[in-house]
């Protein structure tokens, strides 16, 4: 099972270092980010061990969604120790997510 936690300017740096994290990027008034929200609640259930879910509120952290360039929400990076070696744009279907935190 994967861990969800908020990400922010403070501790986004140490979460996405090492390991596998998904960081996603949303706003609570998006409602393509809430249909996304729900389906990553599941893919945290069938997760690998040890993968993070990250969740960046752009309202709350405008800084990191510039640095990122999130114009679009939701998008997600898939991060592997440190590396971004995926993006994903829009609302994705819960087997993709976890085949792409299975494999990376």
């Amino acid at each position: 099972m994967a861990e969800i936690k908020e990400l922010n300017s403070t501790n986004f740096e140490e979460v996405t270092k090492s390991g596998v994290v998904l960081v996603d990027f949303w706003a609570p008034w998006c409602n393509p980010c809430k249909m996304l929200g729900t389906i990553l609640d599941q893919v945290a259930k069938e997760a690998p061990e040890g993968v993070v879910i990250g969740k960046v509120n752009v309202d709350d952290n405008k800084e990191l969604a510039a640095r990122f360039e999130v114009v679009n929400i939701p998008r997600m990076f898939l991060y592997k120790d440190g590396q971004v070696v995926k993006e994903f744009n829009g609302i994705q279907s819960k087997p993709k997510l976890i085949d792409a935190l299975t494999n990376a």
